[in-house]
C-alpha cells in the first residue's frame, strides 16, 4: 500500500509541476500579444525558480513544521504563531525534515509555485521583470504560506479547536462542521485571484486598454496549455487525498474509492464548465469560441478543486456548469469597472474559487444544504472564503505598495508600446526574416529604434 501511494505522490507532484511549466506558460503565453509572449512565459518559469527555492528554505517549515507527523521530533513539534503560521526556522532549508516526508515537500512545493504563477496573468504586458522577481518571495511568505498553514497545516481555517469553524459552531475539542477545501479553493485560487485583482488596481491598465483590440496572438498555444493543465490537474486533485485512519486496510479502502471519485468529479465538472461557458457565448455572441472552451476548462477545474472529494458526480456536473456560465459572465466585469485583469485571473480563479468553495455548502453529500443537512456547512464555507479574500488582499496590498514606492512596477511607456519581450529580455518570440516588433540597439551609446513592420502594427494582440 505505502509503496504504491508514495509512487503516486511522486507522479502527482510531477503532474502539478507540468501544470506550471509548460502548461500555464503556454496557456497564458498564447493569450498574450506576440510582443509579450516571452515575458508572460518567463513569469511562469521564474515563479518555478524563485518559489521552488523559497519553499525549500522556509515555506515547508512555515506551513507544516508544527504538525506531529511533519516534525523532526514528533514529541516536540515546531512553534506555531496564533494558528496563523508555523515557524520558518524549525526546518529551514529542509534541515531535520524526515526523508519520508520529502515526497510531501515535493507535492506541496508545486502548489506554491503554480499559485504564485497564476497571478502573473492579471498584470501581463506592463511590469518590470525585476519587480516580479522581488514580489514572488515576499508574497508567498505573507500570503501563501500562512493560508496554506491555516487550511492544511492545522491552523485557523481547519477544524481545530478555537479555529474559525469551531468558534462559529463549537464542538468538543474541534469544529462540529469543519471547513472543506480538498485541494486549494482558498489557498490557491481565491488567494491568487484576489492578488491579481489588487495588483491590477494598483499597477493600472495597459496602454490602450478598452480603446484598441488586445486579442490572443496564438490560440493554438492556449488550447495546448489548457489541455496540459487539465492533464496535470489530476495530480493536483487526486494527489491531495488525506487518509482518515492509520489502519492499512482502512487506508486501502479509502484510497481505492476516493481517488476514483475525485478523478470522475474533476473530469465531469470540467466537461460541464466548458459547455456552460460555450452556451453563454452562443447566447450572448452567437458563437462558441476556442478561447471560451479553453477558459471554461480552467474555470471548471478551479471550481471543483476544493469540492472534488465531497460531491457526487451529479453534483460535480451541476457545480461545473454553474462555474462555467458565471465565469464567462464575470470576465467581462473588467470592462465595466475599469480594472485591467489582462488574462482573466479574477474572472476565472477568484470567481471560480468562490463558486467551488461556497458550492460545497450546498452540494456536499454529507453536510450540504441540498442534502437536507442544514446551513452550517454553507455558513462555514462562506466565512472561510471571505477570510481568504481579506487575508490575501491585505498581504498583497502590503507587498504591492512596498514595490510600487521603491523600485516601481511599470516599464516605461515606450517599452510597453513597442513590446515588453525585447525591452525586458532582449528577445523576440518570432523571427520570421522580417522585423516583427521594435528592436533596440546601441549605436554610439544612444538607443536606436528599428522600424516596426506593418504586419505587427496591424496584428491582433491580447
Amino acid at each position: 500500500m505505502y509503496d504504491g501511494y508514495y509512487t503516486w505522490m511522486l507522479v502527482s507532484a510531477s503532474l502539478v509541476l507540468l501544470m506550471t511549466a509548460p502548461g500555464l506558460a503556454l496557456f497564458y503565453g498564447g493569450m498574450s500579444r506576440s510582443k509579450s509572449v516571452l515575458n508572460m512565459m518567463m513569469m511562469s518559469f521564474s515563479a518555478l525558480g524563485v518559489v521552488g527555492i523559497v519553499y525549500a528554505l522556509w515555506g515547508w517549515s512555515m506551513t507544516y513544521s508544527s504538525l506531529d507527523w511533519a516534525a523532526a521530533d514528533a514529541e516536540n513539534p515546531g512553534f506555531e504563531f496564533a494558528k496563523l503560521f508555523a515557524s520558518p526556522f524549525d526546518q529551514f532549508g529542509l534541515s531535520d525534515t524526515l526523508p519520508a516526508n520529502y515526497v510531501f515537500v515535493a507535492f506541496q512545493l508545486t502548489f506554491a509555485v503554480i499559485t504564485a504563477a497564476l497571478i502573473s496573468g492579471a498584470i501581463a504586458d506592463r511590469v518590470k521583470f525585476s519587480s516580479w522577481l522581488v514580489f514572488l518571495p515576499l508574497w508567498v511568505t505573507l500570503s501563501y504560506f500562512p493560508l496554506a498553514h491555516q487550511v492544511w497545516g492545522g491552523g485557523f481555517l481547519s477544524g481545530v479547536q478555537n479555529g474559525l469553524a469551531d468558534l462559529v459552531f463549537s464542538g468538543d475539542g474541534g469544529a462540529l462542521v469543519p471547513p472543506i477545501d480538498y485541494a486549494g479553493g482558498t489557498v490557491v485560487h481565491i488567494n491568487a485571484g484576489v492578488a491579481g485583482l489588487v495588483l491590477a488596481l494598483l499597477i493600472g491598465v495597459r496602454r490602450g486598454f478598452g480603446k484598441e483590440p488586445m486579442k490572443p496572438h496564438n490560440l493554438t498555444l492556449t488550447m495546448i496549455g489548457a489541455g496540459l493543465l487539465w492533464f496535470g490537474w489530476f495530480g493536483f486533485n487526486v494527489g491531495s487525498i488525506v487518509f482518515t485512519s492509520a489502519d492499512e486496510d482502512a487506508m486501502l479502502a479509502q484510497y481505492t474509492t476516493e481517488t476514483g471519485l475525485v478523478w470522475i468529479n474533476t473530469t465531469l465538472a470540467t466537461c460541464a464548465a466548458m459547455l456552460g461557458w460555450l452556451l453563454i457565448e452562443k447566447i450572448r455572441d452567437g458563437k462558441g469560441t476556442s478561447l471560451g472552451a479553453a477558459s471554461g476548462v480552467v474555470a471548471g477545474l478551479v471550481a471543483i478543486t476544493p469540492a472534488c472529494g465531497s460531491l457526487s458526480p451529479l453534483g460535480s456536473m451541476a457545480l461545473g456548469v454553474v462555474a462555467g456560465g458565471l465565469c464567462a459572465l464575470a470576465v467581462g466585469l473588467k470592462y465595466r469597472f475599469g480594472y485591467d485583469d489582462s488574462l482573466d485571473v479574477v474572472g476565472v480563479h477568484l470567481v471560480g474559487g468562490l463558486i467551488g468553495t461556497i458550492g460545497i455548502g450546498f452540494l456536499s453529500t454529507t453536510t450540504g444544504l441540498l442534502y437536507g443537512e442544514g446551513v452550517k456547512q454553507l455558513v462555514v464555507q462562506v466565512l472561510v472564503a471571505l477570510y481568504a479574500v481579506l487575508w490575501s488582499g491585505v498581504a498583497t496590498l502590503i507587498v504591492g505598495l512596498a514595490i510600487k514606492y521603491t523600485m516601481g512596477w511599470r516599464i516605461d511607456e515606450e517599452s510597453e508600446v513597442e513590446g515588453i519581450d525585447f525591452a525586458e529580455h532582449g528577445e523576440s518570440a518570432y523571427e520570421l526574416g522580417t522585423p516583427t516588433g521594435a528592436r533596440r540597439g546601441l549605436t554610439g551609446g544612444s538607443s536606436v529604434l528599428a522600424t516596426e513592420s506593418s504586419t505587427e502594427k496591424e496584428g491582433a494582440s491580447a
